[in-house]
């Protein structure tokens, strides 16, 4: 199903985002981990690219085999990098014959070893442009990324939004936001978007913090702020990870709950190709679906 319908159909629905292994990678064990996450009934699991856009081929493999031998709906990522229109529509012929009509349209970073993203002749320089693109030539449910922070190369906020409502108006059915900590930063960025006219669904994404090592990396790629009370939790016990994980996966699911409460259409959850901490969550929150758990204890907590 498309997850333009989905959304429409549902009140709320959530989703998983995995990644390729390395290329040439294994990917019995990640189909180990979405056998797992596949028992909490996620609406879809998206499959991104490697950087740079390398695992490509790995991507469209994995996305198939969700879709058509998991049974489970899938989004494709979809990016700009090193690809040509024609490339880029024997791709979408490819998606549509394995029977894929979600597709996630993204920009891209820049190719391993480049700092900047540069267009390529018969290619595409934004990701309006591949929205475009695919809308005019497929019949498939097209997502872009939103930024809640703001995007690391957007002077600032309101660029941003401008830029959000180019990829919208090019034919975007729904948004998916870069993760985020702090729920202030996804509602000052709804209601911008709102002002501005974009009126499809977002989505925010949430990443639970399980590992100290984790949270450099994520502030130095996609911008996004750690707030310093869960910063200092987190580096008072990062010598115990088993503490780090309990203390970022309670965050995400206060955060969720509190998301839950503010009038959000789903919950997309970066998993990093683990199943135990999100399906965990998901559990906690007592999310209504088609399986049923026992009894647990819903979790509450105050502004996050």
């Amino acid at each position: 199903m498309k997850i333009k319908d989905l959304l429409q159909k549902e009140t709320l629905i959530f989703s998983f985002e995995i990644f390729p292994p390395m290329r040439d990678g294994d990917i019995t064990e990640l189909f180990t981990t979405i056998k797992e996450l596949v028992k909490v009934d996620p609406n879809f699991i998206s499959v991104t690219y490697g950087a740079g856009g390398s695992t490509q081929d790995m991507t469209f493999e994995i996305a198939s085999r969700i879709k058509n031998h998991v049974e489970t709906e899938v989004l494709t990522h979809l990016t700009c990098v090193q690809a040509t229109e024609k490339e880029i529509l024997e791709i979408l012929d490819h998606l549509e014959r394995e029977n894929i009509r979600n597709i996630l349209a993204l920009r891209g970073d820049p190719p391993k070893g480049e700092h900047t993203f540069t267009k390529i002749d018969g290619g595409f320089g934004y990701a309006n442009e591949l929205v475009e693109f695919i809308r005019a030539h497929g019949d498939f449910s097209i997502g872009v990324a939103g930024y809640p922070e703001g995007h690391v190369e957007a002077p600032d906020i309101d660029t941003d939004i401008q830029n959000l409502k180019k990829k919208v108006d090019a034919g975007a059915d729904f948004i998916i936001t870069q993760l985020f900590f702090n729920n202030d930063d996804f509602y000052r960025f709804r209601d911008k978007a709102v002002s501005k006219g974009i009126t499809v669904p977002i989505i925010p994404g949430i990443f639970p913090i399980f590992n100290f090592k984790q949270i450099a990396k994520i502030a130095s790629l996609c911008g996004a702020a750690i707030p310093k009370s869960l910063f200092d939790q987190l580096s008072a016990v990062s010598d115990r990870s088993d503490e780090v994980a309990r203390r970022g996966i309670d965050h995400a699911i206060r955060q969720s709950e509190d998301l839950l409460g503010n009038d959000i259409p789903g919950l997309h959850f970066y998993s990093m190709n683990k199943s135990n901490h999100v399906t965990h969550i998901i559990r906690q929150l007592n999310i209504d679906r088609k399986v049923h758990y026992e009894s647990e204890k819903r979790i509450t907590g105050g502004t996050v």
